[in-house]
């Protein structure tokens, strides 16, 4: 409701950029490479939603380095075991959206997304309500996934 109210909505900046910065009780940080990082998504589609961002502010994804290229994907699967082990996710969608035409709500910062998938997760009450029911708080689920990453 604070997103949607227009309150503490950062006015200036890049919010990948700011993420990893953010103290321990305001970031959704999961987990930190050497090139990328994986963090909660702030509005997500299903819980344990996370984005996997390169450290570096770069808007496309032939900008990465072969370095980044290869952690981003190391990343991702780690994060759908971690998701796996976590909460029996019976599937994923995974993609990257490049542009804002493509659907990329930050467009400037490449992120890709790590969606967990049960069947039957939808409902009724984003055609009702247009809104969606998570059954955990996002920071909850931070500690969740954090505790289950391996260490690097």
């Amino acid at each position: 409701m604070t997103y949607i109210a227009g309150q503490e909505r950062p006015s200036t900046g890049c919010a990948f950029c700011r993420a990893p910065g953010l103290p321990r009780p305001d970031s959704l940080v999961v987990a930190r490479g050497t090139l990328v990082y994986a963090v909660l998504n702030l509005y997500p589609y299903n819980p344990g939603h996370l984005l996997v961002c390169p450290y570096r502010h770069l808007a496309d994804y032939t900008d990465l380095t072969v370095e980044e290229t290869a952690e981003l994907a190391v990343f991702t699967q780690t994060a759908m075991r971690v998701i796996r082990a976590t909460s029996s996710a019976h599937g994923f969608n995974i993609g990257l959206n490049q542009g804002s035409v493509a659907g990329a709500g930050i467009a400037a910062h490449l992120h890709q997304h790590v969606v967990p998938r049960w069947g039957g997760d939808a409902n009724f009450m984003p055609i009702v309500a247009r809104t969606k029911i998570l059954p955990q708080v996002l920071t909850e689920t931070r500690d969740l996934l954090s505790s289950a990453w391996p260490a690097s």
